[in-house]
């Protein structure tokens, strides 16, 4: 992806969640260089993503722990972080929508 938005996020999230920092480190340098053309190109380097409606996917981090909602633009290769929190703050919230 050329362009994430917005790592703020992230980094503000791991001030929190300290045992979240090396796993979104390496999810930002992961994403950060791949070049995903179609949903199913993320499925094929991430087996547990969930891919939904409105270009939505979701990220399992640190064994699922945590999740992150993104939307991608596949054609302009960003990606929009669109949520990012515990299991049980992800049940509360529509991944579709948000």
């Amino acid at each position: 992806m050329k362009r994430i938005v917005a790592k703020r996020t992230i980094r503000n999230f791991w001030e929190k969640h300290n045992d979240s920092k090396v796993y979104l480190e390496t999810w930002y340098q992961t994403v950060k260089n791949a070049e995903w053309l179609k949903p199913s190109d993320i499925k094929e380097f991430y087996a547990s993503v969930s891919i939904l409606k409105n270009s939505r996917v979701v990220f399992n981090i640190k064994g699922n722990d945590y999740r992150l909602v993104a939307k991608v633009n596949y054609e302009r290769q960003w990606l929009f972080i669109r949520f990012i929190g515990t299991h049980a703050e992800y049940d509360k919230i529509d991944a579709n929508t948000i």
